[in-house]
């Protein structure tokens, strides 16, 4: 096991200790669960609002009703509430911020959220049929941002939200990230910097919530060989050719990396020949030829998914010196495009997923386990992993993300629901310097 991460499990048993259990439910929580209970149905019909408005990433104006809709529910709760637009060249929506002060030295939390879907319904998709509620974007992720709102407003109602400081952040475009990521992320890297712990709400489990994902990146190689005749292939004059070369590469980096814990390298497209037209913002491409010529040049482009910043520097690294190992008579590059970096394993991490799995237990759901990391792609938490611990997978519970027939476990929502508002209960009562960021090991 990756060792940052196995310190990171292995810590959650300590992590108990440091903050301390409360295995059975107080007065007020009480009063939390009750609230909850008597919204459930008014929490399914906020859910089948906000998934009848389609919104796609690039259906601007879909993202930004949807955004109303929450931003007024957030006034209603005492929120100060903006609309952070971007610059128009992007391309993307916004982002919807809310923001609430607490009692001086609360731990300052960040909850996140994204109010765009993949597929683009042509009209209202939401459906419910017994236990279940099918609709575009119920889980991934309009479920979890409904968990975050009526988490809050079942804290509003008993008056214990009066003194958490929490500040939520609901971005317009996770599904396909505007360039730049630096200006696109900026706003929720800069709330991080003022915050103590985040909070994902990207899809949960019954059973697991995330302390780890891994972060993704891009690379592209591009291979020239020397035009001749097939009949000199492997000679001293013609060489190998740019296919044999991209060939070869691409089967060392599958000898170096497959099978690498937390690790996977995928080449997504390769084109070779005499002429190769290639698109590199569609990721298409032609490529032609005559069976006897020796390849002119070759392409191949794909991405890189890793645990941590060293991982991906030291894979990098050997990717580097693969590339620059030539057949003769062929040269060949390799660049790198950054994009989500990883959220690493932390005690932090641990310590937060040990408060919930606390406030899991208390609540009568039973226990919360780390999930796999291998088993979870990156999102926007891992933008502010790097500044600050936290916990993803605390949303909506059910099947299908980015699938026209995707489904939402009821039940689960309710469920999910009560643990988040627990645990923000729970957290906020606690100090700003019990969260302070020890050194990653």
């Amino acid at each position: 096991m990756h060792r940052r991460l196995a310190t990171a499990l292995a810590a959650t048993a300590l992590a108990a200790a440091a903050l301390p259990a409360q295995p059975t439910l107080t007065p007020v929580e009480r009063r939390i669960r009750d609230a909850l209970a008597a919204m459930r149905e008014e929490q399914v019909a906020y859910l089948e609002r906000v998934v009848d408005i389609p919104s796609s990433t690039l259906n601007l104006a879909g993202v930004r009703r949807v955004g109303d809709v929450f931003r007024a529910s957030f006034d209603s709760l005492g929120f100060t509430t903006r609309w952070v637009a971007l610059p128009d060249a992007v391309g993307r929506a916004g982002h919807l911020v809310a923001e609430k002060r607490g009692r001086a030295g609360a731990p300052r939390l960040l909850l996140i959220g994204h109010l765009d879907t993949v597929v683009e319904p042509a009209g209202p998709t939401f459906a419910r049929q017994d236990s279940l509620a099918r609709g575009v974007g119920s889980g991934d992720m309009k479920g979890g941002d409904v968990i975050v709102l009526y988490a809050l407003k079942a804290l509003h109602r008993t008056g214990a939200l009066r003194d958490l400081d929490v500040t939520v952040i609901f971005t317009g475009d996770e599904e396909h990230p505007g360039d730049p990521l630096d200006v696109t992320r900026r706003e929720l890297i800069d709330l991080a910097r003022r915050s103590d712990l985040a909070l994902a709400f990207e899809g949960g489990s019954r059973t697991s919530a995330t302390v780890a994902r891994r972060g993704a990146s891009g690379w592209r190689v591009e291979v020239t060989g020397r035009q001749a005749h097939s009949a000199g292939v492997f000679g001293a004059g013609a060489g190998y050719g740019a296919v044999y070369e991209l060939a070869r590469i691409l089967d060392a980096f599958r000898q170096a990396f497959a099978g690498q814990q937390y690790l996977t390298m995928n080449a997504a497209i390769a084109l070779g020949g005499t002429d190769v037209e290639y698109d590199t913002v569609a990721i298409a491409g032609r490529a032609a030829t005559k069976t006897n010529i020796v390849a002119r040049r070759a392409v191949a482009e794909g991405d890189l998914r890793f645990i941590s910043e060293a991982q991906k520097e030291a894979t990098r690294a050997r990717m580097l010196e693969i590339v620059a190992a030539h057949l003769p008579g062929t040269t060949a590059t390799i660049t790198f495009s950054d994009g989500y970096p990883a959220m690493s394993p932390t005690p932090g991490n641990a310590r937060v997923l040990a408060a919930y799995d606390t406030a899991s237990r208390a609540l009568g759901h039973g226990g919360v386990e780390a999930l796999d990391p291998g088993a979870r792609g990156a999102g926007d938490i891992s933008f502010v992993a790097p500044i600050v611990d936290g916990l993803d997978g605390l949303g909506a519970v059910g099947r299908g993300a980015h699938n026209p027939d995707e489904v939402v476990h009821v039940p689960l929502l309710w469920l999910q629901t009560e643990r988040a508002a627990l645990l923000l209960h729970r957290l906020g009562r606690r100090t700003r310097d019990e969260f302070r960021r020890a050194p990653v090991p």
